[in-house]
């Protein structure tokens, strides 16, 4: 079986590559980022094409301000198109990332693949319905999904003989909109166990540390965890770790005095480090599809409060390694994290379960492992 996988960026397209080529599944990515790059991820005898061009454009946009709608639809085009030139002329199936594949999936066709339609998140509609209203709960207005994104990931579901989503929850939002369950592929994400890992234990009198990682944004609920951590002012400090929304900073108050620390985007390893100075890892998001942060604070040892929009209850059984709240239930997040500063055996038992959870069965070689073992189904059932 060769597997084709092409992705406008890098997501955990890299991880899926390499394990591919480490099975012997490979047979091309095709990718925004530069060949150097990626044979670091992937390895040397990788296939790979590439399109760097596209990348740095986008990034040059999102430093000069452009419009990001239009931005991302013309790249999504473009790389459509690249991808369509690059595709190998024999392969089995066509593994290509939602919104930046509809252009390549006839050619894919013609060379009779299969076509997978990788979906980080929820369906678009779902997602774009969700975030508008939560924005408008604050006043604001959300136009971050172009009208053409939403037809072309659309276009993409029905045209896709399986669409690949990392929980359960996300694969409900498609069932709900009409997609048949049996067209879905649940395939949560995976996390490197050697870099993410349990650090030393913490003094017993220091004060106990909550870490969000994500964009501090209203997406991933940071006015909910805000809100929430009033109530443990004095008790605890909360540590915000990524890019800053300008439409939040008003809602920010940062210093020792309020607990709260804004420290901005961090490198890998220094995120490693991170996860492992803190106590209790909390993700309130209102839509994901399946965050990866999730995993990487699991890796590390830390007992977890988070929505069920996370896709959390895939993996965590409440009171074990961690808590789910509902979406918005600041009552319940207060109450989450307060059980939780204040029993230090609770935090430890529950991180201790969080570990064992991740290293039973959600590395990314088990990911990989799952995705072969689907791609070969989808190629079985295709007689």
């Amino acid at each position: 079986m060769k597997v084709c996988v092409s992705v406008h960026g890098r997501f955990h397209a890299f991880e899926l590559a390499r394990g591919l080529a480490a099975r012997g599944c490979l047979g091309r990515l095709i990718t925004t980022y530069p060949a150097g790059v990626v044979r670091r991820v992937v390895g040397d005898g990788a296939d790979v094409r590439t399109e760097p061009w596209l990348e740095a454009r986008r990034r040059a946009g999102q430093w000069l301000g452009a419009n990001g709608s239009r931005l991302d639809v013309a790249i999504q085009r473009r790389f459509g198109a690249a991808a369509a030139r690059h595709l190998p002329a024999e392969g089995d199936v066509f593994v290509g990332w939602s919104a930046a594949s509809l252009e390549a999936i006839p050619a894919a066709r013609e060379r009779g693949m299969r076509i997978v339609i990788e979906r980080g998140s929820t369906h678009i509609e779902h997602q774009t319905e969700t975030l508008r209203d939560l924005y408008a709960r604050h006043g604001l207005s959300f136009g971050d999904t172009a009208p053409e994104t939403i037809e072309r990931e659309l276009a993409e579901y029905e045209t896709a003989d399986a669409i690949a989503v990392p929980s359960g929850f996300a694969a409900d939002t498609f069932v709900k909109r009409g997609v048949p369950a049996a067209k879905l592929i649940v395939n949560p994400y995976g996390v490197d166990l050697s870099a993410f890992a349990p650090g030393p234990d913490r003094a017993a009198d220091a004060v106990p540390r909550i870490l969000f990682v994500g964009r501090v944004g209203f997406r991933k609920g940071v006015i909910e965890l805000l809100a929430a951590f009033r109530a443990l002012a004095g008790a605890a400090e909360l540590h915000l770790i990524g890019p800053v929304e300008d439409a939040i900073r008003p809602f920010l108050s940062e210093g020792p005095a309020d607990g709260v620390f804004v420290r901005g985007a961090l490198a890998a390893d220094r995120l490693a480090d991170a996860y492992r100075a803190a106590d209790i890892f909390c993700l309130p998001s209102w839509e994901e599809g399946f965050p990866l942060v999730l995993l990487q604070a699991m890796a590390s040892g830390l007992p977890v409060v988070v929505t069920r929009a996370t896709g959390a209850a895939d993996m965590i059984t409440a009171g074990q390694e961690g808590e789910i709240v509902q979406p918005g239930d600041i009552d319940g997040l207060t109450g989450a994290l307060a059980a939780l500063v204040d029993d230090g055996e609770r935090r430890e038992r529950q991180g201790a379960a969080a570990r064992a959870r991740v290293a039973g069965g959600w590395s990314w070689d088990d990911y990989v492992d799952r995705a072969v073992d689907h791609y070969r189904a989808l190629m079985e059932g295709a007689g």
